[in-house]
């Protein structure tokens, strides 16, 4: 069974900066894509970036330029480096695996628990 563990999530004022990290248990990893979506309060969850296994990555338009992602096999762990912190960036973000080495968003498999970033002004 996989199991993801976010980490990394905090209280921050615009402008600054946080990094997420997420590790997994469970699986190989280095053939599953790998991901981060986030659930504001009232809002859909929505796609921040994917990262495949050939290191091609994808981002939600609110997020680039500002954010990046990036994995490390022999850590089985994936990170999200997040600059220029809006307070609209708030959310609950959640890592998520791909059943794929390419983020189809029907391939999308395991989840991690969340950890929540807030942004102040």
């Amino acid at each position: 069974q996989v199991q993801l563990v976010e980490s990394g999530g905090g209280l921050v004022q615009a402008g600054g900066s946080l990094k997420l990290n997420c590790t997994a248990s469970g699986t190989m990893f280095s053939i599953d894509a790998m991901g981060w979506h986030r659930q504001a309060p009232g809002k859909e969850r929505e796609l921040v970036a994917a990262i495949a296994t050939d290191g091609s990555t994808k981002y939600g338009d609110s997020v680039k330029g500002r954010f990046t992602i990036s994995r490390d096999n022999a850590k089985k762990t994936i990170y999200l480096e997040m600059n220029s912190l809006r307070p609209d960036d708030t959310a609950v973000y959640y890592c998520n695996q791909y059943r794929s080495s390419w983020y189809h968003p029907s391939a999308l498999d395991a989840w991690g628990q969340g950890t929540l970033v807030t942004v102040s002004l």
